[in-house]
């Protein structure tokens, strides 16, 4: 934001203010003297990535009136910032420039100038020079369903990285279509998952540590109703290779089901674990058995109550998908629970 403040570098500095909950969020805070300057610093941009920042400037001599500069954000103070560089002659001209915004995709930039044009101030598109692009980002649609009707709903969708479990952001999906988008920077992992009053909420995973570029991938997310024999599979379970050793990157799902099993203390389930058919029938069930009972065995670590679970390995007998392929595989390679009693 742009605001002037008694305590500041000038004029109009740049501040944040982070999200600390719904409706509340932290004072604004000044980005430093790296960007901030004795005149006018306005219309700051955040790319996709969470790190490349672009703003106009006075203060910051250039090519004109107000040029349009970029940086990088190097830690999460948000006063350390990479060297500042002009975004060049092709875009800022003598005149004023500001108000610039990329989309996700990063090809191309949008930008209010006086330079020559229709009016006073005009709106302009640019196509960006490598250098001056954010990092590469995917852009996460589907939309949020009901898994037994198919119907819309309206759903809070969080995201995080894994295996840190750490919350990313938020978003809603539309009501009408069950709608919804969100962007995740490259390099990492994340899980994401949508919640709605009568629903169990459902995670995905994506693995974002091999992007090279701008990608687009859909997936429809589905809300399991809080009812008896509904089966709802964790996604987001990791065990090391051939054991029944949770991986860390587990516990926020895990934790999940803690919050659930919590605001629902009647309902008792049925932990399952399943295998591909890579392997003897009799390894297949003894391993999908001990990996249920890891779950279970963690969740009573969480302080819920054993008589409430039931843990089964059903190894390779209840596939979901073909075993001929890997995608086939990993689908049949999963930890559901079933609600046995509410």
């Amino acid at each position: 934001m742009s605001i002037q403040m008694r305590v500041g570098h000038g004029k109009r500095d740049l501040f944040v203010s982070k999200r600390m909950s719904a409706n509340n969020w932290s004072r604004p805070a000044n980005l430093g003297p790296t960007i901030n300057t004795s005149s006018d610093d306005s219309s700051p941009f955040l790319a996709a990535d969470g790190e490349t920042f672009y703003f106009s400037s006075v203060g910051h001599k250039g090519y004109g009136g107000a040029d349009i500069w970029m940086t990088k954000r190097l830690d999460d103070s948000w006063t350390k910032w990479a060297p500042l560089v002009n975004m060049g002659p092709k875009l800022n001209s003598p005149g004023w420039d500001s108000y610039f915004t990329i989309p996700a995709s990063g090809d191309y930039a949008y930008f209010v100038s006086s330079r020559s044009g229709e009016g006073q101030e005009d709106i302009f598109r640019i196509k960006l020079p490598e250098l001056a692009k954010p990092d590469p980002v995917a852009l996460i649609s589907g939309q949020v369903l009901n898994s037994k009707t198919n119907a819309p709903i309206s759903a809070r969708i969080t995201y995080e990285s894994l295996p840190e479990g750490k919350e990313l952001g938020v978003a809603r999906s539309e009501p009408v279509n069950g709608d919804y988008k969100i962007v995740l920077p490259f390099g990492k992992k994340y899980g994401f998952s949508a919640k709605a009053k009568g629903y169990y909420a459902v995670s995905e995973f994506v693995d974002l540590t091999g992007m090279k570029e701008y990608g687009e991938l859909n997936k429809n997310l589905y809300l399991a109703p809080i009812e008896v024999n509904q089966i709802v599979r964790l996604n987001n379970i990791f065990f090391e290779s051939g054991k029944s050793v949770l991986k860390i990157a587990s516990f926020p799902e895990l934790n999940r089901v803690v919050i659930f099993l919590k605001g629902n203390p009647t309902i008792t389930v049925e932990i399952s674990g399943n295998t591909d058919h890579e392997g003897s029938d009799e390894y297949n069930l003894t391993l999908s058995q001990e990996r249920a009972q890891a779950v279970v065995d963690y969740l009573i670590s969480k302080g819920q109550n054993p008589g409430r679970f039931t843990a089964v390995g059903y190894g390779e007998t209840l596939p979901v998908a073909s075993n001929d392929s890997d995608k086939g595989k990993q689908l049949n390679r999963r930890v559901e629970f079933k609600i046995l009693k509410r």
